[in-house]
């Protein structure tokens, strides 16, 4: 029976992340940061891919070691979209190489990391409507993501942008879909991006949950729930935004100043 199980789990975690396949080429393996990654390669609707060596996502930037910097340098990185909030960058500031414009986005997490924060917040994730009403919680957005599309439109040619929060799960997950919408992948291919989480922070995830469930007394199942990048997670955001603006397209148009010149030319400078 346990090899039984061993092998449904097996199956469900090889079809559930079939596009780590490419890992070998878009995983940025580092001793200090974990979830560093590529969004290139993936293909668009019309048939073209995201270039690579553009567009990074990535978790938290302050335990680089050197050899990370130096492996950061080759990455032609100029950029770095910071999405955490003022408590997070204070305990965990990043590290980064010197040339390199870090800039702060922390719309929407300006109290995670403060104690009334963490002590309300355990109260709330005992399910997982916290996390859903993350998601589906719009107003943050536009001072979150905008700027990060207006650095991508004034990138130059020979230069990448990387954003990231403290997992690389949620605020970094949502501005990975968005971005991948804008250049035309498609929404499976935008999920699988964003499951793919589940893979790169497996580790991670493994020991928060034990601090989890051993700091807030959180059951395992609550534990890694709030771990997890979950699919209903982020069909929230789609669900949200299309309920508001009725299609993703709108919202892009009228929230991130993506008019169909800026579409037509963020597709120019990423898409191959």
């Amino acid at each position: 029976m346990k090899e039984f199980v061993l092998i449904v789990v097996i199956f469900l975690r090889v079809n559930a992340f079939a596009q780590v396949a490419d890992s070998s080429q878009r995983e940025v393996r580092l001793d200090g940061a974990i979830n560093f990654r590529d969004l290139g390669g993936y293909a668009t609707m019309d048939g073209k891919h995201v270039k690579w060596r553009k567009i990074y996502r990535s978790a938290a930037l302050n335990r680089l070691t050197t050899a990370d910097l130096d492996k950061l340098k080759s990455l032609s990185l100029s950029r770095v979209a910071d999405f955490r909030g003022p408590y997070e960058v204070q305990i965990a500031p990043d590290r980064l190489p010197m040339g390199i414009t870090r800039i702060s986005l922390p719309a929407g997490s300006e109290n995670i990391g403060d104690s009334n924060y963490s002590k309300n917040i355990m109260q709330q994730l005992r399910n997982d409507s916290f996390l859903l009403g993350f998601y589906s919680n719009l107003t943050p957005f536009t001072a979150r993501y905008k700027p990060m599309f207006d650095q991508l439109l004034a990138l130059n040619n020979d230069s990448a942008l990387l954003f990231h929060c403290t997992a690389g799960k949620d605020r970094t997950g949502i501005g990975a879909a968005l971005v991948l919408y804008a250049l035309g992948v498609d929404e499976k291919t935008i999920m699988e991006d964003y499951l793919a989480t589940n893979y790169y922070r497996s580790a991670e995830s493994d020991r928060a949950i034990v601090g989890l469930t051993k700091m807030y007394h959180l059951d395992e199942q609550t534990a890694r729930n709030v771990m997890a990048a979950k699919p209903e997670y982020l069909q929230a955001t789609f669900n949200a935004i299309r309920r508001q603006y009725s299609s993703l397209e709108n919202y892009l148009n009228k929230e991130m100043g993506l008019d169909p010149e800026k579409v037509k030319k963020l597709r120019l400078l990423y898409l191959n």
